[in-house]
C-alpha cells in the first residue's frame, strides 16, 4: 500500500467484522463473526496512527506490543506480526476473540476521543489465526533447568503460565479436572463465540507438543492428589483453577427442576456437546420461556445458547422457526450492564428480550415441582455502591409473575472448596479466593502461586493470563535462585 500521511489515515473508517445475519446465526452455533480478510486486517492496520507513547499497550494485561505488531500487518509481513504477538501473547487466536479490548487496549487508543479506535482486537484475531493455519513461528523450550512445576488448572491463567515456564526450560505438568483441557475456554464460552477444535485445541496442542508440556487430565486437585501431595513432587505449584462454583439467590423456590446455574447448563452445552443437537443426545434442558438471572458475558452466552437449542429442538420437531422465549433479567439499567457491548448488540439482535430493572423474589412451581412461573419485583436506582454503579432499590407494590418454565442463574462464581482439602496454611479471603500477590502471584505457602479467578473471582479471560505470566516470571526467578522467599 502507499504511503499514507497522518491525517489520511484518520479519515479510513473503522473496518466491520464480517458476521452471520441474525436469522441465519440463531439457527447454529458456527461462529457468529467470521474474522477480517487480509484485506480488511491491512486497511484497519492503516488507521494505527503509529503512536511514539502508545498508550494502547498500557492497557493490555499480556503488555503486547500493539504498534509493532500493527505495523507489521500493515507492512503485510504476517510472520513477523506474528513473532511480535506470540513473545507476549500465547493465546492470540483465543484473545482476538474474547477480550474485552473496547475496554482495554482500545480504550485508550487515541483515535477513540473523537472518533472509533483502531480495532485492535479483530487485527489480533486475524494473527492468531493466520498462524493457526500456517505454523510460521516454532516454539522452542529452553535449556532444561532441572526443574519440576506443577500446574493445576488448563484454563487461561495455567495454559500461560505453562508455556511460559515450558520456554523457560523447566519441566511442566498441567493438572486438569475435567476430561479436556482447557478450563472456562472450553466448558464456558460457546461454541458460536469460541470454537473449541479449530481454535482452542489447536492452540493447546500446538504449545504442549513444541514445548513437551505433559497434560493430565481427570485430576481433581483436592481429591485425586492435594496441594501437600503436589508439594512433595514439585519444586513449585501454581494454582489456576479458576472459579467454578455457581452462586444462586436465596430465594424460595431454587430447587424447583428448571433451575440450573449457567454453568451447569454451559458445561452440558460446550464441553458435553448439547451444541451438536441431535447427533449428541447429551441432556440439556431447554425451555419454552427461559429466564437467564443476570447480565454478564455468562449471562448473554446462556440466553444465546438457548435461543440456538431452541431453534434446533424446533427444527428437529418439523418447526420451520421456534416460537420460544429467552429473556434476561437484570436488577439495574441498560447502562449498568457489565456483558461486553458487542455480545449485547448481537444478543438483541438475535431476539434476546431484556427486562431491566427487574428482580426476582421467588420462584413457582407446579405439582409436578417443575419451574411455572418467577415472581418478580420492579427496582428503581439509588445511590452508587462501592463499585460505582448506582445500587437497585426495590419499588414496594410492583410484584408480578413471569411466566417460564426455566430459570437459569448467571450471578457469578467462586473457587470450589475441594481444592483446598489438604492445602496446608494457604490463606483464603473471605470469600473463599486465594490469598495472593497481584504482582507476583506469592500465595502465604512458600512454592506456592496463584493466578486468575482462583484469586480474582469470575474475571476476563486476557487479566487470567496475565497473572498466569506474571507468576511464570516469578516462579522462574525462584528457581534459578534469584531470590529468597
Amino acid at each position: 500500500m502507499a504511503q499514507l500521511t497522518q491525517k489520511e489515515r484518520m479519515k479510513i473508517p473503522r473496518q466491520d467484522m464480517p458476521v452471520q445475519t441474525p436469522e441465519d446465526r440463531v439457527q447454529n452455533f458456527s461462529e457468529v463473526a467470521l474474522g477480517y480478510t487480509l484485506e480488511l486486517a491491512r486497511l484497519e492496520a492503516e488507521r494505527c496512527l503509529q503512536c511514539k507513547d502508545p498508550h494502547c499497550m498500557e492497557g493490555c494485561p499480556v503488555e503486547v506490543r500493539i504498534p509493532e505488531f500493527i505495523q507489521a500487518v500493515r507492512d503485510g509481513d504476517m510472520a513477523e506480526a506474528v513473532k511480535i504477538m506470540k513473545s507476549k501473547n500465547n493465546l492470540p487466536a483465543i484473545c482476538g476473540r474474547v477480550c474485552p479490548q473496547e475496554v482495554q487496549c482500545e480504550s485508550r487508543c487515541i483515535l477513540g476521543k473523537k472518533g472509533e479506535p483502531v480495532a485492535i482486537g479483530r487485527i489480533e484475531r486475524f494473527v492468531g489465526d493466520y498462524e493457526l493455519a500456517n505454523k510460521t513461528l516454532e516454539m522452542s523450550k529452553g535449556a532444561p533447568t532441572g526443574k519440576k512445576v506443577a500446574v493445576c488448572g488448563s484454563g487461561p491463567a495455567g495454559l500461560t503460565c505453562a508455556v511460559d515456564l515450558a520456554r523457560m526450560g523447566h519441566e511442566v505438568t498441567i493438572f486438569e479436572s475435567l476430561h479436556t483441557p482447557g478450563g472456562v475456554l472450553v466448558y464456558g464460552i460457546p461454541e458460536f463465540r469460541l470454537p473449541k477444535e479449530s481454535v482452542i485445541k489447536a492452540e493447546i496442542e500446538t504449545a504442549a507438543k513444541a514445548l513437551s508440556i505433559n497434560i493430565l487430565t481427570d485430576y481433581i486437585i483436592g481429591r485425586t492428589l492435594t496441594i501437600d501431595e503436589l508439594q512433595a513432587q514439585y519444586d513449585a505449584i501454581f494454582l489456576g483453577t479458576g472459579a467454578g462454583l455457581p452462586m444462586f439467590m436465596r430465594i424460595p423456590g431454587i430447587n424447583f427442576n428448571g433451575v440450573m446455574s449457567a454453568n451447569e447448563f454451559l458445561t452440558r452445552c460446550n464441553l458435553m456437546k448439547g451444541y451438536r443437537f441431535p447427533d449428541f443426545d447429551t441432556p440439556v434442558k431447554v425451555g419454552k420461556r427461559v429466564a437467564v438471572i443476570g447480565a454478564g458475558n455468562v449471562a448473554m452466552d446462556a440466553a444465546r445458547s438457548s435461543l440456538r437449542l431452541q431453534s434446533l429442538l424446533a427444527k428437529a420437531n418439523g418447526k420451520e422457526k421456534s416460537d420460544s422465549e429467552v429473556h434476561i433479567v437484570y436488577r439495574r439499567s441498560s447502562e449498568e450492564v457489565p456483558a461486553r457491548l458487542e455480545e449485547v448488540h448481537h444478543a438483541k439482535e438475535e431476539g434476546v428480550i431484556f427486562d431491566f430493572l427487574t428482580n426476582p423474589v421467588e420462584i413457582l412451581g407446579d405439582e409436578k415441582s417443575a419451574v411455572r412461573a418467577m415472581r418478580c419485583i420492579r427496582m428503581e436506582l439509588g445511590e452508587p455502591d462501592q463499585s460505582g454503579r448506582r445500587s437497585p432499590v426495590a419499588i414496594k407494590g410492583s410484584e408480578f409473575d413471569m411466566e417460564v418454565d426455566q430459570v437459569i442463574f448467571a450471578l457469578g462464581t467462586s473457587p470450589n472448596p475441594l481444592v483446598f482439602n489438604n492445602a496446608g496454611d494457604l490463606q483464603r479471603s473471605k470469600w473463599g479466593t486465594v490469598v495472593a500477590d497481584k504482582d507476583n502471584g506469592r500465595t502465604t505457602v512458600k512454592g506456592i502461586w496463584a493466578g486468575g479467578d482462583v484469586v480474582t473471582g469470575a474475571a476476563t479471560v486476557i487479566s487470567a493470563m496475565g497473572a498466569g505470566k506474571r507468576a511464570a516470571a516469578d516462579i522462574d526467578g525462584y528457581l534459578k535462585g534469584q531470590f529468597e522467599w
